[in-house]
């Protein structure tokens, strides 16, 4: 498939992105990774007139500390958070899961901003900033603001993010001692998950369990009533509504998502021991 023609725009600095976003609106697409946007753009799916491309601003890949926090450059890619001592040391299921996606010709290419911002409930990294609890920077005309994670994902590929802004950081708590797991069962290595599961201490979230990454409300209310990992685990398909499809029903995603949180329940408590 090809795309439709599109007038293509090099940012060389975030304001440059900023100002092109401005000057284009709904018409612009960012264009940072391009392993999400670009398979739909040649599916005609998305028909951006004008592609902003990211790619160089390597001012927004990095990964360093800050107090308690660890900070995430938008532009950083899975390869680099996979294999970043500083992330493997305080926030390793961050950098787990980031090893874990596609295979290295996607790890060299996807970023984390690009993973986020797509918002695609199939995704890995939305699940992991829920379950870390994560802060997203968005910068925009006016400035920047802080976006919890939990306040991010609003509909299906929708996210919080405003039309004018662009993510450029992701903040995470360090918290090298807490258990945490990473579960996610695909078809091949290279699929997205039918499900997924993240844990951060007693944050559980799924990935494709529903039209947004969501938290696991009534596994983590079962945790802190004092609940066993295999008795919390129950309780992973509340609230949720999973795409039931010819590969993979409704009711088998829900019976998946119960064993693979018992799982990543186990795992998680073991580490954190």
């Amino acid at each position: 498939m090809i795309p439709a023609a599109f007038t293509y725009k090099k940012a060389g600095s975030v304001d440059e992105a900023l100002s092109l976003l401005a000057e284009h609106g709904d018409d612009a697409k960012l264009l940072a990774g391009g392993h999400s946007l670009l398979p739909l753009m040649k599916l005609r799916l998305a028909v951006p007139e004008v592609l902003i491309d990211l790619g160089g601003l390597r001012e927004l890949s990095y990964v360093r500390e800050e107090g308690d926090e660890v900070r995430i450059g938008a532009l950083t890619r899975h390869h680099d958070l996979e294999h970043s001592e500083l992330l493997q040391q305080q926030v390793p299921l961050l950098a787990h899961a980031a090893g874990t996606i596609g295979d290295p010709q996607v790890r060299h290419r996807g970023t984390i901003g690009g993973s986020l911002v797509h918002g695609d409930p199939a995704s890995d990294l939305p699940a992991v900033a829920l379950a870390l609890d994560a802060v997203l920077v968005a910068q925009g005309p006016s400035g920047t603001r802080e976006i919890p994670a939990t306040e991010f994902f609003t509909d299906f590929f929708e996210t919080a993010l405003g039309e004018d802004e662009l993510l450029v950081e992701v903040r995470v708590k360090k918290a090298p001692q807490q258990g945490w797991d990473f579960q996610k069962f695909t078809k091949r290595a290279i699929d997205w998950a039918v499900v997924g599961v993240a844990v951060a201490g007693q944050r559980v979230a799924l990935v494709n369990m529903g039209p947004t990454p969501m938290r696991a409300r009534g596994v983590e209310e079962a945790l802190a009533s004092g609940a066993s990992p295999a008795e919390a685990a129950e309780r992973a398909a509340e609230d949720t509504s999973p795409p039931d499809q010819a590969g993979a029903s409704a009711e088998y995603r829900e019976h998946l998502a119960k064993v693979l949180v018992r799982r990543a329940l186990e795992n998680a408590a073991n580490r954190g021991a």
